[in-house]
């Protein structure tokens, strides 16, 4: 593995919780080239010729294995597009830590587009980890545009945590997701905007099977004139249940615009959409302040929780 600077291991803690060359197969991107990368005995991961992305074979039966694959960008100006194919066999249970880094402490914008497909194979369980972070003091906005598309056959369960708090001046996120029978999708993503930060939220999901379900909630914070946009579908084409949820606070000059769209196109098609945008409640600011903290303390402390 290449030695990296100071900068890029403080982003790879904060995108990937890595303090060192981590367990298993593993794959870390700095600055558009290989930084280090490993394969183990079940999980081989092998770079495309062109040298953006990766294709990741997972065998079936691997089980309490994990897989990280981690970008960190400290290069103002520097844009790239990368393509992840991860090929996970039947009966797996396994961990897939990604996300990325930006630390721009330059004039010109950094951009990275991360396009990762997942092929599920029959009864495997994935976790899926992305968060994003962003850095530096420069003009030049950081920007990130992941796209996320999922397939899953029978019985499978995919579980993605997506996360972006701090840093990220721009970025449109779009999941795709088809499921077969007995299919279960659960999606989690926490998203905090400041400043004039933009971003937007896609997700449409089929429910292709009999008794696949989904269950996808948004938890985010608006801040300063930032604005967001949550646009999720559920697509119901047989005896399925599907949920989706945006729990939202607005704060300042905030925006934020919820888009909730169902579709049933079976009779036994249970769909189920939430949507809920507030702010915080003065009597909360109030009852952590007789605790002695002081207004902007307490306000820290309600956002810490709602997005934990």
């Amino acid at each position: 593995m290449l030695k990296l600077d100071e900068i890029q291991m403080r982003l790879l803690r904060e995108v990937a919780d890595l303090h060192k060359v981590p367990e298993g197969a593993y794959n870390i991107r700095s600055n558009s080239e290989s930084a280090g990368r490993a394969s183990t005995q079940n999980i081989e991961i092998i770079p495309r010729e062109d040298g953006q992305g990766l294709t990741v074979k997972i065998k079936d039966g691997t089980r309490n294995e994990s897989v990280h694959i981690p970008v960190v960008m400290t290069k103002s100006g520097l844009k790239e597009v990368v393509y992840n194919d991860f090929y996970i066999g039947e009966d797996c249970d396994v961990t897939i830590v990604a996300g990325c880094g930006i630390d721009n402490c330059g004039d010109a914008d950094s951009e990275h587009d991360g396009i990762h497909r997942f092929y599920v194979g029959k009864n495997s369980k994935v976790r899926y980890v992305e968060k994003h972070y962003g850095s530096g003091d420069g003009r030049g906005k950081r920007i990130l545009n992941p796209g996320t598309e999922v397939y899953q056959d029978e019985g499978s369960t995919m579980e993605m945590e997506m996360v972006q708090i701090k840093g990220v001046d721009d970025t449109v996120r779009t999941t795709k997701a088809e499921l077969k029978s007995r299919a279960r999708l659960v999606v989690r993503e926490r998203l905090m905007t400041h400043g004039d930060q933009k971003a937007v939220s896609t997700y449409v999901v089929s429910l292709d099977g009999e008794d696949a379900s989904a269950d996808v909630v948004s938890r985010s914070v608006a801040r300063d004139d930032s604005y967001q946009k949550f646009d999720a579908k559920l697509v119901g084409n047989a005896a399925c249940k599907g949920h989706t949820e945006c729990d939202s606070i607005i704060m300042d000059n905030g925006r934020i615009l919820a888009v909730p769209a169902l579709e049933a196109n079976d009779v036994d098609a249970a769909l189920v959409h939430e949507a809920a945008i507030g702010k915080i409640a003065g009597e909360q600011i109030t009852k952590l302040m007789t605790l002695g903290l002081s207004e902007a303390e307490a306000e820290q402390q309600i956002i810490n929780g709602f997005l934990k």
